[in-house]
C-alpha cells in the first residue's frame, strides 16, 4: 500500500515521491495541492475509501504472509536500515525505504524481493487487477530506477495473479520525474480546467470548484473538454455567458467540437447552464412494448471473477414497490448460478411481456451481459443471442436523453437527473445510496457472520436497486409527459 511519508528534502524542493502518481495522473493542481499546498484535509469518511484502504491492507498481509511461507522476510525500519539489509542480501525486505538524495527521490516499495542474480526487484500489492493503470507504471518504474535494476518489477494483483513491469514504464515514468519537478518548483497553483466526473470526487472540490464558477470556466459546460475550451477561447469566446451569446454557425471546427450539431448544443448547454432551462434539439421517439425496467448491483472487489453482479434487478408492469423483482447471489461462489437465473428470468418475461423491452440506463446493462456470456461460453446461448442481437429488447435511456434534450447539469447520470428538482424530481428512500454504497454495504454482508444483521443490510441494499429501477420508470414517464407529441 502506498503512504505519504513526511515531506523531507536535502533541498527547498520537495522530495518526489511515487505515492502522488494517482493525483498526478489525474490532475495537475492536485498534486501540487498534495505538496505544496496549505489546505487542511479531513481525514478519511467516505466508507468506500475506509473499504479500500482496509482490503488493500488486507491484500498487502496476505502477500506479506505468502512469501514469508518460502522466504526469508526482513522488515525495513529506515533507510539505513534498508541499505544494510540490501547488503547482507537478505531474500526479502518489507517495507523499504529508498532516498535518493542527488536526485531528490523517496521511495517506499512494499517488497524488495532478492533475484537469483543478486539484484532486488521492488515488488508492491495492489488491489487492482489491471497493472497497465498509469500509476501503476509510474510507481513501479520509479522503484526500477531509485533501484537502477534492469530486472522487471513484480505486482501482486488483487485477484491472486502476478505481473511484471518493465523498460515499457520507463517513458511514462520519465515524463512523471520531469513534470512533478516542474510543478513542484512553481509557486503558483497550475491552471487546469474542469472535469465534472474527476472533480466531484477530488478532496479540494470545495477549493476550486468556486474559482471554476466565478471566471464561467467553460469546462464547467457537459461536453466541452479542455481542449475545445481552449479552441473556443483561441476565438474570443472565454466564458459561458459569450459562448450563449454566439451564433453557433460562426464557431469554426475546433477539437472535440466539430459539425454544427456539437456547436449548436454547446451553445445551448450555456444557455442551459445560465437559465436553468431545458432545450429539446429534435423529437424523441421511445419503443412500443412492455416495459421492464432493469439494473445491476456489482462487486469489483470480488477475489475470483473480474466483476460479481450479485443483484439483477427489475420492475415489472404495475410498477409499484410490490412489482420490483429480483436475482440475487450470496457470494462470487453461486455467480454463475445467479447469471443462469437472469437469463431464465428473462425467458419468463419474454414469454409475460409481449413485445418486451428492457429498459436500462447507460450500455453497462448490455457490456455487463457480453461479459458474463463469455465468462461461461454461452456467446451462442439463445437468451444471449436475443438480448444482443438485432432484435433486442434492451433500450438505452440514456440515448434519447443525449441525442434530443439538452439539461441543466453538468452530469448526466441517472441520479443528476432524477433528483433535480426542477426535472424528474424523484428522490431515492436512502438519500446516501449510491453504487460505490452498495459495494460498502455488499461486502458488509459478505463478513457479516449475523443472520439478522446479515438480511437487513440484504433488504437496504434491495431497497436502493429497487429505486433505481423505479427512478428509470420516473424517467421514461417524465420523457412522455413532456418530450412525445402523441398521434
Amino acid at each position: 500500500m502506498d503512504d505519504k511519508p513526511p515531506m523531507t528534502s536535502v533541498t527547498d524542493i520537495p522530495l518526489i515521491r511515487p505515492s502522488d502518481a494517482r493525483s498526478w495522473s489525474l490532475c495537475a493542481r492536485r498534486v501540487w495541492l498534495d505538496n505544496k499546498g496549505d489546505l487542511e484535509l479531513p481525514p478519511v469518511t467516505d466508507e468506500f475509501d475506509l473499504l479500500i484502504i482496509q482490503l488493500g491492507l488486507e491484500h498487502e498481509s496476505a502477500v506479506l504472509q505468502h512469501l514469508a511461507n518460502t522466504r526469508d522476510v526482513h522488515t525495513a525500519t529506515s533507510p539505513e536500515d534498508t541499505k544494510r539489509l540490501i547488503t547482507e542480501g537478505v531474500q526479502v525486505i518489507y517495507q523499504a525505504q529508498l532516498v535518493d538524495e542527488a536526485n531528490g527521490f523517496i521511495g517506499y516499495p512494499d517488497f524488495l524481493i532478492r533475484h537469483e542474480s543478486g539484484e532486488y526487484q521492488p515488488a508492491d500489492a495492489k488491489l487492482s487487477l489491471n497493472e497497465e493503470k498509469k500509476e501503476i507504471q509510474v510507481q513501479l518504474g520509479f522503484y526500477r530506477r531509485m533501484l537502477g535494476s534492469q530486472l522487471p518489477a513484480i505486482v501482486f494483483l488483487g485477484d491472486g495473479n502476478e505481473a511484471v513491469i518493465g523498460d515499457e514504464a520507463n517513458v511514462m515514468t520519465n515524463r512523471f520525474v520531469t513534470e512533478m519537478r516542474e510543478l513542484l518548483a512553481n509557486d503558483d497553483e497550475p491552471v487546469v480546467r474542469y472535469g465534472h466526473s474527476k472533480c466531484c470526487i477530488c478532496p479540494y472540490y470545495t477549493h476550486c470548484k468556486p474559482a471554476f464558477e466565478a471566471k464561467e470556466e467553460l469546462s464547467l459546460l457537459y461536453g466541452i473538454q479542455a481542449r475545445a475550451a481552449s479552441g473556443l477561447e483561441n476565438e474570443g469566446i472565454d466564458t459561458i455567458t459569450k459562448l450563449a451569446e454566439t451564433d453557433p454557425i460562426t464557431i469554426s471546427d475546433i477539437p472535440y467540437l466539430k459539425g454544427s450539431e456539437k456547436k449548436q448544443r454547446a451553445v445551448l448547454q450555456a444557455k442551459s447552464y445560465l437559465s436553468g432551462k431545458v432545450f429539446q434539439t429534435a423529437p424523441i421517439s421511445l419503443p412500443e412494448g412492455q416495459w421492464v425496467h432493469f439494473d445491476i448491483e456489482d462487486n469489483p472487489l470480488a477475489d475470483n471473477v473480474q466483476r460479481h453482479v450479485y443483484l439483477w434487478g427489475f420492475l415489472v408492469p404495475g410498477y409499484s414497490n410490490e412489482n420490483f423483482e429480483y436475482v440475487w447471489t450470496d457470494t462470487e461462489l453461486d455467480d454463475e448460478q445467479g447469471w443462469l437465473e437472469f437469463l431464465a428470468r428473462i425467458e419468463d418475461y419474454r414469454k409475460r411481456y409481449t413485445p418486451l423491452i428492457l429498459a436500462h440506463y447507460s450500455n453497462y446493462e448490455r457490456t455487463t451481459i457480453r461479459a458474463y456470456a463469455k465468462r461461461y461460453g454461452m456467446q451462442n446461448n439463445s437468451t444471449v443471442k436475443y438480448l444482443l442481437g438485432e432484435t433486442s429488447p434492451l433500450f438505452d435511456m440514456r440515448k434519447p436523453v443525449l441525442d434530443n434534450l439538452v439539461l441543466p447539469l453538468q452530469g448526466y447520470g441517472l441520479k443528476d437527473i432524477c433528483k433535480h428538482k426542477d426535472l424528474v424530481n424523484f428522490q431515492w428512500e436512502d438519500d446516501e445510496s449510491g453504487s460505490q454504497w452498495s459495494i460498502v454495504q455488499f461486502n458488509h454482508f459478505l463478513a457479516e457472520s449475523d443472520p439478522k444483521i446479515k438480511e437487513t443490510l440484504k433488504s437496504d441494499i434491495l431497497g436502493y436497486n429497487r429505486d433505481d429501477v423505479i427512478a428509470t420508470r420516473r424517467l421514461e414517464e417524465w420523457l412522455r409527459s413532456n418530450f412525445i407529441t402523441p398521434y
